[in-house]
């Protein structure tokens, strides 16, 4: 089969590679469709290296027919179209018995630990499938959709951490393909008002399009001015950062009402730090915290929501490339200047 090999940072060959063998309780996928999410990118050119091994194929957002299985499979079958949550728990470690199974001690996940979906075949195996990880489509939901549902999925935890109050006003920084789904996931759980902070006009255009009610350009406008004009001078009850930018960071704290949220949802390079003015926790009483991945029954929500058109999820994608344009394809998706999703067609 054709797969994408990375062989180190900046280093990504399209090349022939074993079908995978399979283990008792594993089961093949052939992959229909597979997006690049934003940690491949930082996986790609080196800002990530945990779990990350070398050569290896990455890509976690997928969903495919199953084409093999192996005796133990009772569940699913050849032809059966199938979407996958990539992070598989251990169940056992303090963590997971304490509910908090996307921290699991012990998580392994597809793309990291196993081979992933930038190829054309990828292997589910048992622990993934005896864990509830493996999910039938459902009918009428396109190949790219469900293959989303993993990315919404952490939106999902996410804004389970903070928390939507119905009428409340959620300001997003930044409006990259995982704020869009912050903004569409926040307006869908019943907040009035949701504003937009991006710099790039094609990623402002598509937060109207996917709900925001405001939506503004802090190199030339007052953020902080828009959101109290829009708060009767409060500020907003969630801010959630889906950029990577310490400085946004800072900023965050100061945008936030009083007794409200903030989410640092994005994930920063290594070595980051961030310089927050306690007394605006302190006396404001703002709370802050993070996210990392999904539970299973988040990527369960995820894929109901995609499955509905109204619900709209296909339209992040915006560029789509063959497998053999991997390189090509992950440079898009890191400038990110005229796109949204990028998508791999297998």
């Amino acid at each position: 089969m054709r797969g994408a090999q990375l062989r180190a940072p900046n280093d990504i060959v399209v090349t022939d590679v074993p079908i995978p063998d399979l283990g008792p309780g594993d089961l093949l996928l052939r992959v229909k469709a597979t997006t690049i999410c934003g940690t491949d990118v930082r996986i790609f050119s080196g800002k990530k290296t945990r779990g990350v091994r070398y050569p290896s194929i990455i890509g976690h957002e997928f969903s495919g027919v199953v084409t093999d299985t192996t005796p133990e499979i009772t569940d699913f079958a050849e032809g059966d179209a199938i979407s996958v949550d990539p992070v598989i728990p251990c169940g056992h470690c303090e963590y997971c018995l304490s509910g908090m199974e996307n921290v699991c001690a012990n998580r392994r996940a597809i793309g990291y630990e196993f081979d992933g979906s930038f190829a054309e075949y990828v292997r589910i195996p048992a622990a993934a499938v005896q864990a509830g990880n493996v999910c039938r489509i459902p009918a009428g939901t396109s190949w790219e959709a469900a293959a989303l549902a993993e990315p919404l999925a952490c939106c999902i935890n996410g804004q389970n951490r903070v928390g939507i109050p119905l009428g409340s006003t959620v300001l997003v920084m930044g409006a990259g393909p995982i704020g869009l789904m912050h903004i569409r996931l926040a307006k869908h759980r019943g907040a009035r008002t949701v504003i937009a902070s991006e710099l790039h006009e094609h990623r402002r255009d598509a937060a109207h399009t996917f709900g925001a009610d405001l939506v503004c350009d802090p190199r030339g406008e007052d953020v902080q001015d828009i959101v109290l004009k829009a708060t009767g001078g409060l500020g907003a009850d969630v801010v959630i950062l889906a950029i990577g930018q310490p400085k946004l960071a800072e900023e965050a704290v100061g945008l936030c009402r009083k007794g409200g949220k903030v989410s640092l949802f994005a994930g920063f390079s290594p070595g980051s730090s961030v310089n927050i003015d306690p007394n605006l926790v302190h006396y404001n009483e703002v709370a802050i915290t993070g996210a990392s991945a999904l539970t299973r029954q988040d990527y369960r929500n995820a894929l109901a929501l995609v499955s509905q058109e109204e619900f709209g999820i296909d339209r992040l994608v915006t560029h789509r490339y063959p497998l053999e344009d991997m390189g090509e394809a992950l440079a898009v998706a890191e400038q990110g200047t005229d796109s949204l999703k990028v998508a791999i067609q297998t």
